[in-house]
């Protein structure tokens, strides 16, 4: 006899806020929690504007096929009345096999329906824009530590005055110092990768050269090295810009929302890869990837003049993009 998947309690989730990334991460964080004990679960997505109350109902309805199903609705604060009150009756005698996941970018409007939906049970999972310091420095030092490091205060203070107050750039700067450091990050560590400019960082050279713009990439490059960036994190940042706008491009044309979960990667971060991959081709992006690899060599080790090494790269991703050689 086949195993039956043991029973999930009833899973409604509000995601209150709009900082774009910490919704994001929120419904990929319920999904993935719905495919760890059911991996070929369905997950479905919808606008609140454009839904009514008999496709609500619809939705929630046992499945033919069975199994568990994860149900996204996006922007609460856009449903209309009838929506509103079919979602708060749904919320209070919720289906345990289905994962409801509510956005609402929080605010006056649609307000009556987050309030409903926190009384009525709902799981309320923060999303707001983080606009005060103090919230900024604990939001990198919980970063690093989801991430399995540790991280003085010090040296979120060090990070966020030298990558600047963008949540996604001081997510990915943790991903990289906690993988290259082994998780424990003092004020040193930061100093020694990102002295500089909070606005000059490896992001705003890899950015420019994904999108072909090579005098804003080697004015970006040039200024970073004068005032002591490190090259490692630039080289990095240039290696995860090929990569991911490979990755994204291999995926084909999509909402960035349902690929997130494919792609193991945040909607933000998809949406901005398939801005950078028009113009590119799989050829010209075989090119870049072999370009990055080889400067990441030169850089980490193999090359005596790293800072050549890095405008090399640069010259030869930005020419692959703009539909020449990548040597």
């Amino acid at each position: 006899m086949a195993a039956v998947p043991p029973k999930l309690s009833a899973d409604v989730r509000l995601v209150l806020g709009d900082e774009e990334l910490l919704v994001a991460r929120a419904v990929s964080e319920a999904i993935a929690a719905v495919r760890e004990i059911e991996p070929d679960a369905e997950v479905s997505q919808y606008a609140a504007g454009e839904l009514v109350p008999g496709e609500m109902a619809e939705m929630t309805s046992p499945s033919l096929f069975g199994g568990r199903r994860v149900l996204v609705v996006r922007s609460a604060q856009d449903a209309k009345k009838d929506l509103a009150a079919a979602l708060l009756a749904y919320v209070r005698d919720p289906d345990p096999d289905v994962s409801l996941v509510i956005t609402h970018a929080g605010g006056a409007k649609g307000k009556a329906l987050a309030d409903g939906l926190k009384n009525a049970g709902a799981r309320v999972i923060p999303a707001s824009k983080i606009t005060k310091h103090r919230e900024r420095v604990d939001f990198v030092r919980a970063e690093v530590r989801r991430l399995g490091g540790k991280c003085a205060e010090d040296a979120a203070e060090a990070l966020i005055a030298a990558v600047g107050n963008d949540l996604r750039e001081l997510v990915a700067a943790c991903s990289q110092l906690v993988a290259d450091t082994g998780g424990t990050i003092g004020a040193e560590t930061v100093a020694r990768y990102y002295k500089g400019r909070a606005e000059v960082s490896g992001f705003t050279v890899a950015d420019a050269a994904m999108v072909g713009d090579l005098p804003a990439a080697l004015e970006a490059l040039r200024w970073a090295l004068h005032v002591g960036v490190d090259p490692v994190p630039i080289a990095d940042a240039l290696a995860d810009g090929v990569r991911t706008v490979a990755r994204v491009a291999s995926a084909g044309r999509g909402n960035a929302y349902q690929l997130a979960s494919a792609l193991g990667m945040p909607a933000w971060k998809i949406e901005r890869a398939q801005r950078q991959s028009r113009g590119w081709s799989a050829d010209a992006l075989v090119d870049a990837m072999r370009v990055a690899a080889d400067c990441n060599a030169a850089v980490k080790g193999g090359s005596d003049d790293r800072g050549y090494a890095l405008e090399r790269a640069v010259f030869a991703i930005a020419a692959a993009r703009n539909g020449g050689a990548a040597r």
